[in-house]
Parts: C-alpha cells; sequence; structure tokens
C-alpha cells in the first residue's frame, strides 16, 4: 500500500450545553443531582479533548461487491453500489476522546455513568459535526453521505471491516487514543468510524437496515433503497 496523507484534528471546540443536558438526563435544578451534574460537567469542560483522524484517499478498482482504496480492499455489496460513480473517499475515525474515562471515574454509580457517556455523546456529535464541516471547506465538497462498518444490517457491511479501516488510516490509538477491540469494537465507547463520500442521493445506512428498534436509527427502512442495492 503506497503512503497516504492522515491528518488527526486533536484541537476541536466544543460546548456542553448545562441547561440542555440537564433536561436530556432529567435532572432538576437545585437538587443533590444538580449540584453534581455540575461537578461531572465543569470537569468534562476542562479535560474533554474530542479528536478525529482522516485520510483523503482514491478508488484503485472496483469488483461485483468489492472496492479497492488505496491497496485496502472493502467488501460489501451496498458500498459498491454507493460508490459506483465515486473516485474519492474520506475515511475517517471520531471520537470523544479518552480524557473524560481517565478523568471522571465512576466505577460503581451506574446513574453518575449515564450523565458521563451523555456527556461523551456531546463531544462526539461536536467532533463529527466539526470533521464533515472541515472536510467540505478543505476540499470544496458539495453533498456527500457516509457508511459505517458494522452500521445496519450484518450483511450491509461487516463490522470486521473496521480493520481494513483503520489500516488505511494508521495508528489510529496514536493519533486519537482508539483501539480496535478483537471483536472490532472501539475504544472509548463514543466513537465512530466511516467513509464519507461525495453523492447526489440522500443516503443513509438506516435506510438498508431492518432492525426497528435501534436507538440511532436517522432514517426509516427503504424498501425501494434496499432493492436496489441487492442488484
Amino acid at each position: 500500500m503506497k503512503e497516504i496523507l492522515v491528518e488527526a484534528l486533536t484541537n476541536i471546540p466544543f460546548d456542553l450545553d448545562t441547561e440542555s443536558l440537564m433536561k436530556q438526563v432529567r435532572v432538576v435544578r437545585g437538587t443533590d443531582d444538580a449540584r453534581e451534574l455540575y461537578d461531572l460537567l465543569s470537569m468534562a469542560k476542562v479535560h474533554g479533548r474530542p479528536k478525529a483522524v482522516y485520510a483523503e484517499c482514491f478508488i484503485e478498482a472496483k469488483g461485483d461487491d468489492t472496492v479497492q482504496v488505496e491497496g485496502i480492499t472493502f467488501t460489501s455489496l451496498t458500498l459498491r453500489r454507493s460508490l459506483e460513480t465515486v473516485e474519492r473517499v474520506f475515511p475517517f475515525v471520531v471520537t470523544c476522546g479518552d480524557e473524560i474515562d481517565q478523568t471522571i471515574p465512576v466505577k460503581g454509580d451506574f446513574l453518575k455513568e449515564f450523565w458521563r457517556d451523555t456527556v461523551k455523546e456531546s463531544l462526539l456529535m461536536s467532533a463529527h459535526k466539526y470533521l464533515c464541516d472541515y472536510l467540505h471547506r478543505k476540499f470544496r465538497l458539495s453533498k456527500t453521505s457516509i457508511m459505517s462498518p458494522g452500521s445496519g444490517d450484518v450483511t450491509v457491511w461487516p463490522i470486521e471491516q473496521q480493520k481494513e479501516l483503520f489500516a488505511l488510516l494508521g495508528d489510529v490509538h496514536g493519533q486519537i487514543g482508539v483501539r480496535l477491540t478483537d471483536s472490532c469494537l472501539m475504544i472509548p465507547n463514543k466513537t465512530v468510524s466511516g467513509v464519507r463520500f461525495p453523492t447526489e442521493k440522500d443516503f443513509r445506512t438506516c435506510q438498508v437496515c431492518h432492525r426497528e428498534n435501534c436507538p440511532s436509527r436517522s432514517a426509516p427502512f427503504d424498501q425501494e433503497v434496499w432493492a436496489s442495492m441487492q442488484s
């Protein structure tokens, strides 16, 4: 695999809206829980370090259900169909950062663990939006979509292909502190990975996912889109 330019973004700005987060976790102002949540948020504002890493990559070959990107082969019929007219992609990993887990220990306190995860989710969303805006500005992109290994039905893009995605980006742990487990889960837990690509269609992986009760669903299942990806 030839060397590609990988960029890590480690100084991402973020805003933790206290009032909004209080409503989200259903904490009432003036209570003991509120005071403890304020303390947690204060620490998060000091120690939070959301991060992202990405690369600009070019597609070298396309098979029936494969896409070769800079010497790495991805196997997914849905990905192949989505990249039918695409020549350039942007693999990425975005994370809340591991600093929150390190500086706000909550072992055994399930309520505080829930609060901490909510804060981490907010940091992740800030980092994801920042990366999207950054890519659009830097590379003059118009409309884009993303696909992520393990998102949607198991056959859409197997989670095991996280290994290939991480291989494209090099030392992800060294760059932004994210490591991949043997089961291809990412740590810290509030981390997302995928491939962003230019598109003329408003495609989301959720449109080809049959899981009805997924809490992360951002679009309803679309039978027409599903059928188009299978042929």
